[in-house]
């Protein structure tokens, strides 16, 4: 049994006396009411930095409760290494260079997520929920691309990273504070969510709740620092931890957790500390360490206790799969590049059909999954021209992995297994004619014998 699931196992003998104490987990919603929806992610956290996933030296009770008490992906996967192409994805259901937003954001930037595209909670608000951001948002610091003009009723929190200049705390669109005092950013964070929750407890709600830390510079308050084995890190994983619990009982304060979907996950793996387990990469490669990250779904009326998925999700696959959930529809007209995984998520199916993932670093895919193989077809390299600024190489042989028995991605099977690896490259070749020019142009260079002009790095 793997680490995963002894410590799953053990996790979902304690959490049995509350799942006991409500009615059966597959029980019809309440008639009338679509389910209230709450998505909380973390910055940089790792595949490895939850006691549900292996950590030990991080104490996470509240989240490893949720999963016992749910289910938990152990393949789910961000659409980007990085921070905004991430958030982008997530709630929109569209690759990052379709929407706009292909690289990180800075403070100085003027551009950000397009207002042309659909967000879910603009899918949401004609059903009849109240939508609002509490966190991190790293979508444009415009007016026009911040939350309240893409969909969502309320904002509180910062525009960007929190190691960007300046570093101001928004209410809406108005500054209430700058710089952020960062050090009880997760406990207002919190008292946001909860009274967002308790506002809107008798109607349908949507609440994105994408906590600014552990991104460096970490901050934990008093309270926190010090409790930690894992050091400053873990003392803010822990002040995570105890956010999500503080959400989960207000829910059920309320009488309204039984009809709530809670899922936490992470945008991209971790970056200077932080563990993605066992897998290779961090932050800013497409190695499995830099985009596999912790998901953990919960929502009693539709999802059993204990469930544990090795079905390869992806974030993209979450726009879809909300929707449908709460009998919306589609937005017309609009490609979009997940699926409905719904029987995933309560367990109705064991595997998901093979499905095309890309996983782009700037307008580049550098790396694919179909199933359970992943394949690298690029990377960024210093060129002895350009030695300070790296650029996309494609690779000349593509490196092929069987993530079932390899998911640190150590051995190159390609050789082995050639009509597998040039399947998946001619997929993705014709994937790739669904983009813009611009995203053609940059993975298809025409004008080049042998490698592609030099790129600025978009960290």
């Amino acid at each position: 049994m793997s680490g995963v699931r002894l410590h799953l196992a053990i996790c979902t003998c304690a959490a049995l006396a509350l799942a006991a104490a409500s009615a059966s987990p597959l029980a019809p919603q309440a008639p009338g009411r679509p389910p209230n929806i709450v998505i909380i992610t973390s910055d940089d956290l790792g595949y490895g930095d939850l006691g549900s996933y292996g950590a030990k030296a991080i104490r996470t009770p509240n989240l490893d409760r949720m999963a016992a008490q749910g289910l938990l992906l152990t393949s789910f996967t961000t659409a980007s290494p990085v921070c905004s192409p991430s958030r982008a994805a997530l709630l929109t259901g569209r690759y990052p260079p379709r929407v706009g937003v292909s690289r990180v954001l800075h403070s100085r930037d003027t551009i950000g997520l397009l207002p042309s595209e659909v967000t879910l909670a603009e899918a949401l608000k004609p059903l009849g929920y109240a939508t609002a951001v509490i966190g991190k948002w790293h979508l444009g610091h415009l007016p026009q691309f911040l939350p309240t003009s893409q969909g969502f009723d309320y904002y509180f929190g910062i525009p960007y990273s929190n190691d960007m200049a300046p570093t101001p705390l928004l209410r809406n669109t108005q500054v209430i504070e700058e710089p952020t005092q960062q050090e009880t950013l997760t406990e207002r964070y919190t008292e946001e969510a909860e009274r967002f929750i308790h506002t809107n407890r008798d109607r349908p709600f949507f609440l994105y709740f994408p906590h600014t830390m552990p991104h460096v510079p970490l901050h934990a308050s008093d309270r926190f620092l010090g409790r930690s084995a894992a050091g400053l890190y873990g003392d803010v994983v822990e002040a995570i931890d105890w956010s999500v619990g503080r959400v989960l009982q207000v829910l059920q304060d309320a009488g309204i957790d039984r009809n709530t979907l809670v899922i936490f996950t992470s945008d991209n793996g971790p970056e200077h500390q932080g563990s993605p387990g066992r897998l290779r990469g961090r932050k800013f490669t497409v190695y499995e360490g830099g985009v596999r990250v912790p998901f953990i779904a919960r929502w009693p009326a539709r999802i059993p206790t204990g469930l544990v998925s090795e079905a390869p999700v992806n974030a993209l696959d979450l726009f879809p799969t909300l929707i449908a959930a709460v009998g919306g529809t589609l937005p017309p007209n609009i490609m979009l590049d997940g699926e409905d995984i719904m029987p995933v998520l309560t367990g109705r199916v064991k595997e998901r059909r093979s499905h095309l993932m890309l996983y782009f670093d700037n307008r580049y895919v550098q790396a694919a999954r179909y199933g359970n193989w992943k394949i690298h077809v690029a990377r960024w390299e210093r060129a002895p021209e350009h030695p300070l600024v790296p650029i996309n190489v494609p690779l000349a042989t593509p490196e092929l992995f069987d993530l079932t028995v390899d998911p640190d991605e150590s051995y190159d099977v390609a050789a082995r297994h050639p009509t597998v690896a040039a399947d998946i490259v001619r997929r993705i070749t014709q994937a790739l004619q669904t983009f813009d020019l611009a995203v053609q142009r940059a993975n298809f260079p025409s004008n080049r014998p042998d490698r592609p002009p030099a790129r600025p790095n978009p960290r």
